[in-house]
């Protein structure tokens, strides 16, 4: 234990006794957290938001330029004096390594402060339904994007990680892939590559990727709906992403649209992923092939009905095979049922349609909004628009950027919240 008056050090050097090393620290985080957010800014725009002096924050800018996390982008225009310096985050002074786990493929990908990408977006055949190795597999392949790129560990901001299923906010565990196990996935990931690893739900992340660099960009009250191997959806509302009581919200694959039908894999008989889903819509090509319908998707998988997947079915699609335009837009009328129950409920102004059924462009939004005539209040319909996403198969991982640095900014502050602290007496 301390003794009275002594001042313990952190792992910075600074004593929990100089409020002034704090304040700096603090204002550091501060003005970090602004350039991301809002972007480049003057000197003087810059005191005015954190409401500090010209030289406080001049010499802020001067020790973060020093530091490499700042800088100079050149002169912007005047506003009745000298023309001022304008400023913002270096690029390449930290690195977010961003990776989408899906059933049966994960994708990996690096942006840098700027949320650009690096380098290309590596895909893996490998997901949590078709391996028990994806933890080691994911290790080596992110080590081997970051050689590759040329780009060192110590450079790394944290890793943004999403995941399918049901995820509890709260316990940050996974209900849906019991190999993760009872602990936080967070956990898992942060041992595995030995830095600050964020989770969130595949939907939400697409969603927040809308949110930051999409369609939804400015927008409040916006319904983002990811049709993949499975449907989900994620909401804002009044522009914040709504999780829910437990971090469950969005199962909107899991509405019944035919008590008749199918038993889904929730365990609940005729959900919508049962009949409009990627997964469905494969189950029902490979069926009536094989049955002996005419479609260029046998051409295209070369006979092998095995080989069929979403992908597949968009490609012959928009090669105008009729046989799968009539498959997504049967589709398409489902969705529309579904869909007119969101307008409904949420009265949004906008409902984005995204994950892989993105590449059918028109052909699955053009059925959409036809059929939500049919199904929807004129009054409500017309206050909503349907649009395609326009990140596409890039949304996820890119709604992964802003999640790890927020979060990294958060614990920052936490972390300087608890030094400025007095120790208590032994």
């Amino acid at each position: 234990m301390n003794k009275p008056g002594k001042k313990k050090k952190n792992g910075n050097g600074f004593g929990r006794g100089n409020p002034q090393n704090i304040k700096k620290l603090l204002l550091k985080k501060q003005v970090i957290d602004i350039f991301y957010k809002e972007g480049m800014k003057t000197i003087s725009e810059l005191c005015e938001v954190t409401n500090n002096s010209i030289p406080s924050i001049t010499n802020i800018m001067n020790e973060l330029s020093a530091e490499g996390l700042v800088k100079n982008f050149g002169i912007g225009k005047s506003k009745g004096g000298r023309k001022p310096a304008i400023y913002g985050l270096s690029p390449d002074a930290s690195m977010i390594v961003s990776i989408e786990i899906s059933r049966k493929f994960s994708r990996i990908a690096i942006f840098n402060l700027h949320n650009e990408q690096i380098g290309k977006i590596l895909e893996i055949p490998f997901g949590l339904e078709n391996t028990e190795n994806i933890l080691s597999i994911l290790k080596k392949e992110s080590d081997t994007l970051l050689n590759t790129n040329k780009i060192r560990k110590s450079s790394l901001l944290g890793y943004g990680i999403t995941i399918p299923g049901l995820i509890d906010i709260k316990k940050g565990i996974s209900y849906s892939y019991p190999q993760f196990g009872d602990r936080p996935i967070s956990e898992t990931f942060e041992e595995l590559f030995g830095l600050n690893s964020f989770i969130e739900h595949d939907t939400k992340a697409m969603a927040m990727g809308e949110a930051w660099f999409g369609y939804a960009r400015d927008k409040s009250n916006v319904l983002f709906i990811n049709i993949g191997s499975g449907i989900g959806l994620g909401i804002f509302i009044n522009g914040e992403l709504y999780h829910g009581n437990s971090g469950f919200s969005g199962e909107f694959g899991h509405i019944q649209m035919n008590p008749e039908g199918e038993l889904c894999y929730c365990g609940k008989i005729g959900c919508l992923e049962t009949i409009a889903s990627g997964t469905a819509l494969v189950k029902k090509s490979q069926m009536k092939i094989k049955n002996g319908k005419s479609s260029i998707i046998s051409k295209i998988v070369e006979g092998d009905i095995e080989k069929i997947n979403l992908k597949t079915i968009i490609d012959a699609a928009n090669n105008g095979d009729l046989f799968a335009i009539e498959l997504i837009e049967e589709a398409g009328e489902y969705l529309a049922k579904g869909i007119s129950i969101l307008i409904h409920l949420f009265n949004p102004e906008a409902i984005i349609i995204g994950g892989e059924i993105a590449e059918a462009g028109n052909l699955i939004t053009d059925p959409i909004r036809q059929k939500l005539n049919k199904y929807t209040m004129l009054r409500l319909k017309q206050d909503t628009r349907i649009v395609q996403s326009e990140l596409k198969e890039k949304a996820g991982l890119m709604g992964t950027i802003p999640m790890v640095v927020n979060k990294t900014i958060a614990q920052n502050y936490e972390n300087l919240n608890l030094l400025a602290r007095p120790f208590p007496e032994s």
